[in-house]
């Protein structure tokens, strides 16, 4: 078997040990990856190996809508031996030894180094560069140690895991036509969303505007396995702004030059100023208002500190990085089908 979107990075085609058990409907496997055997990939699931490696042992089992992603020139994706990650949880430019497992819905965050035999429970936010020591169950927002995990627990977690449903997804939609857009060929676009020029969708994204409009401002990316489903009123993303990957969002506003970090979740009717950065795993209210210039986070959110200069610069580059990748697998996706 093979996923269903196989693309190469500046010339590096992805390595398997061996053809995987199972690659899912709209998965994605990218550039500098390396799988070894037995890997099993489900729907959308999404491997990103572009500007650093993504590296798993071998017995992966990636879940539906799950993401593994690095950090550019900075940090590679390192996966040990029977790694477990459930269904939309994200480990991003990290280090995870053999034996783990990342439950549902879990977000792993950069420099972060898990060692052996580990367990993070569903929900759960690894913080960047924090360590998680061998054998223990993490929980929470931070990830917090519980306890000691039972001789053979992590191995019966795993296998719940990896029975649990296959959580299909709808058919992909086909490449945007606009020259000046990026879509990826394995994200879903449906009923009336508007993408202004230089707007990119990545892989596995899900934009259902069935019930209410969707509109993508000038250079805002919307990254890998994203869902946005308005309920009626409508969502507006305006320009020079990042939805990081696997964010959830329903009807509101999210405004210029903002960044809503991997894992977040904007309920119906959120608004998000401008120039707001919204932390990994954050989970607003309904209706919350966030506003202009502070950095969010919690569950509700709520402000942590003023944008510093250092946080400004780096969602600037965050804008500039996704427009360059938008342009690279547009071309891409045009080489492998000139329909695109």
């Amino acid at each position: 078997m093979r996923p269903d979107l196989l693309l190469p990075y500046d010339g590096t085609e992805p390595a398997f040990a061996t053809p995987p058990a199972r690659c899912g409907r709209r998965s994605t496997v990218i550039g500098r990856t390396s799988l070894g055997a037995g890997a099993w990939l489900g729907d959308a699931a999404v491997i990103r190996g572009d500007g650093h490696d993504v590296i798993a042992g071998d017995g992966l089992w990636l879940g539906p809508r799950a993401t593994l992603h690095i950090a550019q020139d900075k940090y590679p994706c390192i996966l040990g031996d029977r790694v477990t990650v459930g269904r939309n949880a994200v480990v991003h430019a990290c280090t995870v030894g053999d034996d783990c497992v990342v439950e549902d819905d879990c977000v792993v965050l950069d420099g972060s180094v898990v060692e052996d035999g580990v367990v993070i429970e569903a929900g759960s936010t690894v913080y960047p560069r924090s360590t998680l020591a061998a054998g223990l169950l993490y929980a929470g927002s931070p990830a917090a140690p519980l306890r000691r995990l039972a001789a053979g627990e992590a191995a019966a977690r795993a296998a719940r895991l990896r029975a649990g449903p296959a959580a299909a997804v709808p058919a992909a939609a086909p490449g945007h036509p606009a020259p000046a857009v990026f879509v990826a060929l394995s994200a879903r676009l449906a009923g009336p969303v508007d993408l202004a020029p230089g707007a990119s969708i990545f892989f596995g994204c899900d934009l259902d505007a069935a019930a209410g409009p969707i509109a993508v401002g000038p250079n805002a990316n919307v990254q890998d396995n994203s869902v946005l489903r308005p309920l009626g009123a409508g969502l507006v993303i305006e320009r020079d702004t990042t939805l990081g990957h696997n964010v959830v969002a329903a009807d509101g506003r999210i405004g210029p030059r903002s960044l809503v970090g991997i894992g977040a979740v904007l309920a119906p009717g959120t608004v998000v100023g401008e120039d707001v950065l919204v932390a990994a795993g954050t989970v607003t209210a309904a209706g919350q208002v966030l506003e202009p210039g502070w950095l969010w986070g919690g569950r509700p959110a709520r402000r942590l500190a003023p944008l510093d200069a250092g946080k400004r610069e780096m969602m600037r580059r965050i804008v500039e990085q996704y427009a360059g990748y938008g342009r690279r697998y547009r071309k891409a996706q045009i080489a492998l089908s000139p329909e695109a």
